[in-house]
């Protein structure tokens, strides 16, 4: 099949791209991949559909705003996917299938007992008549409701995408987005995978907070502040990191309360080095020593970040371009892959990376 993959991150940054031919067990060939800013009235909404997501009660109705913010987003990915095609001489008629991961506003994990809550914005039946092509979405509820952690999904496909490059266990790799999440593969079905933590989420807040901006360009900001021990240990010090993995968090599980008081550089100095001490933390928890970590998502455009890591790991660290990976389309191809494995009732999430009782399908998909 050809697929469109979309993938929109906590860092509400755009809506990634990217065509895959595939069955949902071997990758065929790589199309096109690419970005769209997400249009700033709905970035406001979606910050305003979180602000309610995260004070929404348990078994409440479902908030006006949830609808109205799904329907914006599957406008926006409509808008984005046919500049996208167009741009490279391709139609929805020449797609097979559409994988949308929508936007995550509330990810609560499993607790005492009670399965958790995970809710990815996005109205894929809309998006189906609109485009003509059937979507694949959704694909956390099912995880959620067996009693697994509902993330990370990506696991099974970054397996896929180390087959077609010809790697090999022991293999590791971290995808930093708001949240970062580590995949351990130490060979045949030996797969952990797991949040290790904030990833760029926390940055992203302090400077957006004090300067405006979005992020903190090239760390430039980070690597000339200090980091704040005290601070940094208050930090660690959170019961998250004596959790055993599997688990998974949400981008406001955490908070920058530790570092308001030092001045800017210092208080991103310090949330970069608590970001790469989450991983190694990570790593201290599974039994896997690769020879490096690949690295993706948008905190391989980190320097501060990739120096961090390397400063603290004893592997090497290495960006996703370093094997032939596109780093920035990485989860698109993943949504891709996993629609495909979603329309064939193949698994998508497993005991090792989710905590969900046996391998499990997932997802819904909506027809034209």
């Amino acid at each position: 099949m050809r697929i469109l993959g979309f993938m929109t991150g906590t860092s509400l940054d755009g809506i990634d791209m990217a065509i895959l031919e595939t069955d949902g067990e071997v990758l065929t060939a790589f199309g096109p991949a690419g970005e769209a800013p997400l249009p700033d009235p709905l970035r406001d909404l979606l910050r305003r559909a979180i602000a309610v997501a995260l004070e929404h009660p348990r078994g409440a109705a479902e908030p006006s705003i949830f609808v109205q913010t799904a329907r914006a987003i599957a406008e926006a990915h409509l808008a984005a996917g046919e500049a996208f095609l167009g741009a490279h001489g391709l139609t929805w008629a020449d797609l097979d299938l559409i994988g949308m991961h929508g936007q995550t506003v509330l990810h609560e994990r499993p607790a005492a007992g009670r399965n958790g809550r995970t809710l990815q914005l996005g109205d894929g039946h809309w998006l189906a008549r609109a485009s003509g092509v059937p979507v694949a979405f959704d694909f956390r509820s099912a995880d959620v409701a067996a009693g697994g952690e509902g993330a990370p999904l990506a696991p099974v496909y970054h397996l896929a995408r180390a087959a077609a490059s010809g790697l090999t266990a022991p293999l590791a790799v971290l995808n930093i987005g708001g949240v970062a999440n580590l995949t351990c593969w130490a060979g045949g079905e030996r797969v952990a995978a797991f949040d290790t933590g904030p990833g760029n989420g926390l940055i992203d807040e302090v400077v957006l907070a004090r300067t405006g901006e979005r992020f903190d360009q090239d760390g430039r900001l980070a690597a000339a502040g200090r980091v704040s021990e005290h601070a940094l240990q208050r930090m660690l010090d959170h019961p998250w990191f004596n959790e055993p993995p599997p688990k998974s968090l949400d981008r406001y599980d955490f908070s920058p309360a530790a570092v308001e008081d030092l001045p800017l550089e210092d208080a991103l100095a310090t949330l970069t080095a608590f970001t790469a001490e989450a991983v190694v933390r990570g790593f201290g928890m599974v039994e896997l020593r690769p020879a490096s970590l690949i690295v993706t998502g948008g905190g391989r455009r980190n320097p501060a970040l990739m120096a961090a890591l390397q400063a603290r790991l004893s592997c090497g660290v290495a960006d996703a371009e370093s094997v032939g990976w596109r780093g920035d389309a990485l989860e698109a191809e993943a949504f891709a892959f996993l629609a495909a494995r979603c329309v064939r009732g193949l698994p998508i999430s497993f005991p090792g990376t989710t905590g969900v009782p046996a391998p499990m399908s997932g997802g819904r998909v909506a027809r034209p």
